[in-house]
């Protein structure tokens, strides 16, 4: 096995820009290359964003487009995003507000 040098992840379009700025921290991309250690193109990752302690969940369907240069996830490796066809997803502020999404 070798470590990728990047691994491209699509989004749905209608993921928030609270949610964006969620997957895009350090933090939430160490969480991927730490449960998701041989990512294939074509997988679909449900991932839980954090809203907070007053809100329901957010899972977002990630999608495993392309891995580039190895076959499994790498301290190293390089996590970057693509915007795809949105899904429906509700995100953002209201996810923790009465309105919001419900599970």
């Amino acid at each position: 096995m070798t470590a990728a040098d990047r691994v491209v992840v699509s989004y749905p379009a209608d993921l928030s820009e609270w949610g964006r700025g969620q997957i895009a921290t350090r933090h939430f991309k160490a969480w991927l290359r730490r449960v998701h250690p041989r990512p294939t193109p074509g997988d679909v990752w449900e991932e839980f964003l954090d809203v907070g302690c007053c809100g329901n969940t957010l899972d977002v369907p990630l999608r495993v487009e392309r891995v580039e240069g190895g076959d499994e996830m790498g301290e190293a490796t390089t996590i970057e995003y693509e915007t795809r066809a949105a899904c429906g997803i509700e995100g953002g502020w209201r996810v923790q507000s009465a309105g919001g999404p419900t599970g």
